[in-house]
């Protein structure tokens, strides 16, 4: 491993430092990945053994530390106080990408399934694993794929509990937070739009073309001089 270049011993010491896993086992994956770093912990974090390197008790017990104290959800303060302690911001996107992993059901609350489930299958035991491992589930939303499943997760995700329609305001909040990062030119117009139409986005559907929603968009930008008719 002494041969190897400049580019690839850094990407080496990143890999190691991301995961803390052993030099061998950081070269092996990043061989595996074209030693391109992020589809490395791809491959990584997408073994199966990936659970035998957490510690369940461990993670029961950081379960606990953020639970509410009349429940057994880890819920908004719980959430707040988790996000201090790695540094995160509450507002940041990248919290929308730990709750996608956890598979949770409803903005504000992790049920100890989906919070111990979700770091278990990231492979992370420990605050300090969760802090580390965050610059990297950021970058999974520059991965095309990812980001289109992080979108159609978002607006199920942020509905009210026991609500059918997503509140126009928290859509257009959504989509403002996930094209702040996926930069979109026509994000302001479409919010501007959207808030011409319904109050409430009953007929939301995430997998749906929205033909005639889309159609009345695209004469809006017309009307509004944004495209210019042919």
């Amino acid at each position: 491993m002494n041969k190897l270049g400049r580019g690839h011993r850094d990407k080496l010491q990143q890999f190691m430092q991301i995961t803390g896993v052993s030099e061998k086992v950081a070269h092996q994956a990043l061989k595996a990945g074209d030693w391109h770093l992020e589809g490395a912990l791809d491959v990584f974090y997408s073994q199966p053994q990936i659970k035998s390197f957490t510690d369940s008790k461990h993670l029961e017990e950081l379960f606990n530390q953020y639970k509410d104290p009349y429940g057994d959800m880890i819920m908004a303060d719980g959430i707040t106080n988790l996000c201090n302690d790695i540094k995160v911001d509450p507002q940041d996107i990248v919290m929308l990408v730990i709750s996608w992993h956890m598979k949770a059901a409803t903005m504000c609350e992790y049920s100890k399934q989906e919070f111990i489930g979700g770091l278990q299958a990231l492979g992370i035991d420990s605050l300090e694993k969760l802090k580390e491992r965050v610059p990297y589930m950021r970058s999974e939303l520059k991965d095309e794929q990812k980001f289109r499943d992080i979108y159609i997760f978002a607006f199920g995700w942020a509905k009210e509990k026991g609500q059918k329609s997503l509140a126009l305001d928290t859509a257009i909040g959504m989509w403002q937070l996930l094209f702040a990062e996926r930069p979109w030119p026509l994000i302001d117009n479409w919010c501007q739009f959207l808030q011409t139409v319904d109050p409430q986005l009953s007929n939301y559907d995430a997998e749906g073309a929205w033909p005639y929603l889309i159609d009345e968009f695209v004469e809006y930008l017309y009307e509004n001089g944004v495209l210019q008719r042919s």
